[in-house]
């Protein structure tokens, strides 16, 4: 039996792209969630028009919606077995979504991470602070947790009973290295694929400013030393 497969979205001004998204995802997700972060465009009209069940959360962050999107998923009667986290800004590519699973459905990982490795970036699509974060933040995983992370990419896959265990909390920029941290302490297996990345449509909420930047390293950063001394 094909399994049940959910995508969440979480988007903010994302008028331009979420259509391009939801339109280039693969006909094997039951469901797409789009998760409206307080938008002052039509991002939820355009989504809501392409076919994907819209969510508003009022409280900016992308934590927020997430969380906003798990706790619809936590009230349907029937539950997913695996949840995919996408963004709206059509950096990534929604198609490689079965190469993303693939790991789960046939190798039964309980985790996987698309990663944007160099060689499938296109140029530009990533900000220098982007991959410096990403490249110190994986380097002190692999040192305190001996982590094989390379990358702290928002398009992955997690089997939903796992998903649910990891008892997210963080609402704003700390969500991706939360849940890779906790995978890692609480043992689950994981893996990556090596996935490409373009230029976004539109500007970074959180590499296109220094503030955002800052903030997204700080808590970054914050999540990896709680963690490290966390008995």
């Amino acid at each position: 039996m094909a399994p049940n497969i959910k995508v969440i979205i979480p988007a903010f001004n994302e008028e331009a792209s979420i259509g391009l998204v939801i339109k280039d995802i693969p006909s094997i997700v039951s469901e797409i969630i789009v998760v409206d972060n307080n938008s002052t465009d039509k991002t939820a009209i355009v989504a809501k028009k392409a076919g994907a069940t819209v969510l508003s959360e009022k409280n900016k962050g992308y934590g927020y919606a997430c969380l906003k999107g798990m706790d619809y998923v936590k009230k349907l009667q029937t539950k997913p077995d695996i949840v995919i986290f996408l963004d709206g800004d059509y950096s990534d590519y929604p198609e490689k979504l079965t190469e993303i699973v693939f790991p789960i459905i046939d190798r039964n990982f309980d985790f996987v991470i698309g990663s944007r490795t160099k060689t499938l970036r296109e140029k530009g699509s990533m900000t220098f602070p982007q991959i410096f974060g990403n490249w110190l933040a994986t380097c002190l995983m692999r040192l305190f947790f001996n982590s094989k992370f390379t990358d702290l990419g928002p398009f992955r896959a997690i089997k939903y009973p796992v998903l649910l265990s990891l008892n997210m909390e963080d609402k704003t920029y700390g969500w991706t290295v939360e849940m890779q941290l906790k995978i890692l302490k609480k043992k689950f297996t994981y893996t990556e694929i090596e996935v490409p990345y373009r230029n976004r449509i539109g500007v970074s909420k959180v590499s296109g400013t220094i503030k955002g930047a800052i903030f997204a390293g700080v808590k970054i950063l914050g999540w990896i030393f709680k963690y490290s001394f966390k008995k």
